[in-house]
């Protein structure tokens, strides 16, 4: 149950945690010029979106596995 519900907060801050990521980058400028972040530092930046769905979807696992485990199933 608990990593139900860990992935399904997850899955629902994704949208936010995306948005927030482009307001960094971009910043408030609406000709998309990009800001200060240039570099290796705006590549990790963009993936920072796709570290955090790993580790929603590793903690989600983490749990289930756990949950087996103390269940006898694994």
């Amino acid at each position: 149950m608990g990593g139900f519900i860990a992935v399904l907060i997850g899955a629902n801050l994704i949208g936010p945690v995306a948005d927030s990521i482009y307001n960094a980058r971009y910043g408030a400028q609406k000709d998309g010029n990009v800001t200060n972040v240039t570099g290796a530092a705006a590549t990790i930046l963009q993936l920072s979106v796709l570290f955090f769905a790993l580790g929603v979807m590793t903690s989600g696992v983490a749990l289930a596995i756990s949950g087996l485990k103390s269940a006898g199933l694994v």
